[in-house]
């Protein structure tokens, strides 16, 4: 049985014709970079997630850098962030001169743990980084207090959780990544919404910020050859912005497949003690852009489901701070143990909008048999 982590080719057969005439569309026209579509596809990515203004940019990693370039901090000033994420969010505050303290994660949620926030904030704390890792959201009333109470900042990583709903205590909801200061997100093809190269944008509410924030991913202007500060070079084409416009109308669907395959994953595998589910939380939704499980000598299956042809993989096998790029500039304050804890037991199984229940039914009698 042929099994894909992400079948990307399955899900653009379903919709060729409609992604060719809007590829061919763009060829014709010639307008390359800030066609017409970007501006479209800007327009109906804000009522998707009903945001006051969304900048595109060429990709996730540089959304979150433009988004910390706007915020006029110095060097030497303090970005919170879990330690456990992928390495880019750590890299643009590293990049920037800034310095990454690494918080602990939710052994549960695997989103950054917001009870031990305070005593990770310094004199020079001005920004709190959390990542809305797999699919669903962090803690985002406690992290949007806290910012409050100490003056601080907060840049949403919603790179991988496009499209889910987090619920405050009163009743009221917001889309991931629009509930901070600024909002970045990633188009990168294996996301939920992803186009087929590289992509991003950013999201605020704040208007005088969604300026600045255009002049800095367009080289500090705004009007041509007048450059009022110091920006960089960061734009999406105008074929990804056709290509992302067709599939944001997909979204919702691509997000009830993948929370259909987890349902049936729930199913398969909660009979396997050796295997801990993921957990929802009661305040997100969940878009499952990973499933991922906790699970006994994960290497060893790792290694036993690639036998038998199912792909697996480990998002992240080491954390922040045991990568060497960041083991002298990242500081820590307090315990993560559960982040290494995590490194040695995530294993996220195939997910995408093309999985099918035998699919499904021939991994989970895989894990079965390993552990039986």
């Amino acid at each position: 049985m042929k099994i894909e982590m992400v079948d990307l080719k399955g899900q653009y057969i379903k919709i060729k014709e409609e992604i060719n005439i809007e590829i061919r569309q763009v060829l014709d026209d010639a307008q390359f970079i800030g066609g017409a579509q970007v501006k479209e596809f800007s327009s109906e990515l804000a009522r998707y997630m009903t945001a006051g203004n969304v900048i595109t940019c060429a990709n996730g990693t540089d959304a979150l850098q433009i988004a910390l370039m706007a915020l006029n901090l110095e060097r030497g000033d303090e970005v919170i962030l879990p330690a456990f994420t992928y390495a880019a969010t750590a890299e643009v505050v590293a990049l920037l001169g800034l310095v990454p303290v690494l918080a602990d994660v939710s052994p549960d949620s695997f989103n950054i743990e917001t009870t031990n926030l305070p005593q990770l904030i310094s004199e020079r704390t001005k920004v709190i980084m959390p990542v809305h890792l797999y699919g669903q959201s962090a803690e985002m009333e406690s992290v949007q207090d806290l910012a409050r109470r100490y003056g601080l900042k907060v840049i949403e990583d919603n790179a991988q959780s496009i499209g889910a709903d987090y619920t405050f205590s009163n009743g009221n909801s917001k889309r991931c990544g629009t509930i901070g200061d600024i909002g970045c997100t990633s188009f990168f093809p294996s996301k939920n919404l992803g186009c087929f190269g590289d992509g991003g944008a950013l999201f605020t509410e704040d208007d005088e910020l969604a300026e600045r924030l255009r002049m800095i991913a367009n080289h500090g202007q705004r009007l041509k050859y007048k450059h009022d500060i110091v920006g960089c070079n960061s734009r999406l084409d105008t074929i990804q912005a056709a290509i992302l416009r067709i599939k944001l109308s997909y979204l919702d669907s691509y997000i009830a497949a993948r929370r259909e395959a987890s349902r049936l994953y729930r199913e398969l595998l909660s009979d396997i003690e050796e295997v801990v589910l993921p957990a929802e939380s009661q305040r997100s939704t969940h878009v499952y852009h990973q499933f991922t499980i906790r699970c006994q000598r994960r290497d060893e299956l790792k290694e036993f489901l690639h036998n038998k042809g199912v792909p697996s993989m480990v998002y992240y096998p080491i954390p922040i701070h045991r990568q060497r790029a960041f083991s002298d500039i990242a500081v820590i304050r307090g315990d993560l143990s559960v982040a290494e804890r995590l490194c040695e037991e995530v294993l996220s199984l195939p997910m995408h909008t093309e999985l099918t229940a035998d699919q499904q039914g021939f991994i989970a009698n895989n894990i079965r048999k390993f552990y039986r």
